[in-house]
């Protein structure tokens, strides 16, 4: 067992995704998701027709519902514990063990849309990031979409830094430079980007951007104000988010950004 299957057998992943801010990021990432699958269900006979690779599918938060929806969904995971929770909760999904680095099972060309919700939260090589990003161009059709999550430099460093005064110690440690950047000392299992990291790793890759946003915003910062709403608050900070999510002088700070690029 590996240091990332260690974390994931402990850390209740089903548990984050129902809490009100994985339920932000959950809302404005399906937002965004259904537009554009809409937007290629137009051109084509049918849903079942679209099909998606979920790499780093977890515990299948959005390669179940895609399913569900009727489109032709594959997941791929590497966490035999995630894999286990996925396939007990959808035994008709296609889903298999692997890793996002190697896709060799799948043809070139064969996919509309390539989803990278995890692998690049905890790809700390950065030749495992280009090759992730490289394999997911393969396998995607000419024209097809790329949707790529990142968790942002700012968000670990105002909470797990300043919030929970960790800040100096980190510094003095290395696991933050003088810039405030996140080293890859600050976690032994997450890789902390800026958007400036974010458009080199695209450009690297050759893909060309279509949009970029935060989905969670300030909700990871605000997860006890969150919790203190009630339902029509909830439902209105919601819509705020999907509202405001591709402004550009909020982009950096919330805890994740979704990159939707192009092959």
């Amino acid at each position: 067992m590996n240091e990332l299957e260690a974390y994931y057998n402990k850390f209740n992943e089903e548990k984050r995704l129902n809490s009100r801010h994985g339920q932000v990021e959950f809302f404005v990432t399906m937002h965004y998701l259904n537009q554009y699958l809409q937007g290629i269900e137009s051109r084509v006979d049918s849903r079942a027709a679209i099909k998606i690779l979920d790499v780093g599918a977890g515990t299948g938060r959005y390669a179940i519902p895609l399913s569900e929806a009727g489109y032709d969904v594959t997941a791929v995971e590497p966490v035999h514990h995630n894999l286990g929770i996925m396939r007990m909760n959808a035994p008709k999904l296609k889903a298999f063990e692997g890793k996002a680095q190697r896709l060799r099972r799948f043809a070139d060309n064969s996919f509309d849309v390539v989803l990278l919700f995890g692998p690049m939260y905890h790809l700390k090589d950065e030749k495992d990031r280009q090759q992730t990003m490289l394999e997911a161009k393969r396998v995607l059709k000419p024209g097809g979409l790329l949707f790529i999550s990142y968790i942002m430099n700012e968000y670990s460093v105002l909470l797990y830094g300043f919030r929970d005064r960790h800040i100096l110690e980190a510094m003095k440690g290395g696991q933050v430079d003088e810039a405030f950047k996140c080293t890859e000392l600050a976690n032994p299992l997450y890789h902390y980007v800026r958007l400036e990291d974010i458009y080199a790793q695209s450009e690297a890759a050759g893909f060309e951007r279509v949009k970029i946003l935060s989905q969670d915003g300030p909700a990871n910062h605000m997860r006890r104000e969150l919790n203190a709403m009630d339902e029509d608050e909830f439902e209105v900070f919601k819509q705020y988010q999907l509202a405001v999510c591709e402004r550009s002088e909020l982009l950096g700070a919330g805890c994740h950004t979704l990159d939707v690029l192009r092959k």
